[in-house]
């Protein structure tokens, strides 16, 4: 779940965005707001995505400086597989994540770890911070409601995530958030036609379902 803490969109709407959308999970908060998790349409979703995606503080997903293009043909490509899957996030019918779920025995990452039945990956990006700054709680408001879905939704029993390891901002948050750190791993290249992933040196973090509901919900 490596996150920033963010709270714009990048574009000015008067509406909620994707009003006529259904959404997969939706969760009031108190003191925050309500938020609703869409599936990405890649093409209706393409402006907000490119311009989260492609900026330089969202240089660890790998997509700067990507044009329109190589972005949506991007998350064509991740809405054609049935292990991988992107996500928006609204908060009060305004953007404010994109996270993708992945199944980790179908994945790099299976490489380092030994995978348990029941494990869900994560990756997630919130939007640039607006004119007023960060805000206090928004991270953990949002990551709570993934969490939430994730693995209640997807009756998960744990999450897996694997920031650069020189992402140490995002490491320490994902420890605020009661994630437990695993081994640091290399995460091997991956170069085929449709995708190509550099090696990454990666900090594994761990999310029990019993750390986020304890009474064993």
């Amino acid at each position: 779940m490596t996150a920033t803490d963010t709270t714009d969109t990048g574009a000015t709407t008067t509406e909620p965005y994707a009003a006529g959308r259904a959404a997969v999970h939706e969760q009031p908060v108190d003191g925050f707001g309500t938020v609703r998790v869409l599936p990405v349409d890649p093409h209706a979703d393409l402006d907000v995505v490119h311009t989260w995606v492609s900026a330089e503080r969202a240089a660890y997903w790998g997509m700067t400086g990507f044009t329109r293009r190589q972005v949506l043909e991007t998350f064509l490509h991740l809405d054609s597989l049935d292990t991988h899957h992107a996500f928006l996030a609204l908060k009060d019918g305004v953007p404010a994540a994109l996270f993708q779920t992945y199944e980790p025995e179908a994945d790099r990452v299976s490489e380092c770890y030994e995978v348990r039945p029941g494990d869900i990956g994560i990756h997630l990006l919130l939007a640039p911070a607006g004119p007023e700054g960060s805000q206090a709680g928004w991270t953990a408001s949002l990551s709570a409601v993934i969490a939430a879905y994730v693995l209640r939704g997807l009756d998960r029993q744990r999450v897996v995530t694997d920031p650069d390891v020189r992402n140490q901002k995002a490491i320490s948050r994902l420890l605020r958030q009661g994630f437990v750190a695993g081994p640091v791993v290399v995460l091997p290249e991956v170069d085929l036609p449709e995708v190509h992933l550099p090696e990454k040196k990666a900090q594994l973090a761990f999310l029990p379902r019993e750390a986020v509901f304890p009474d064993g919900s």
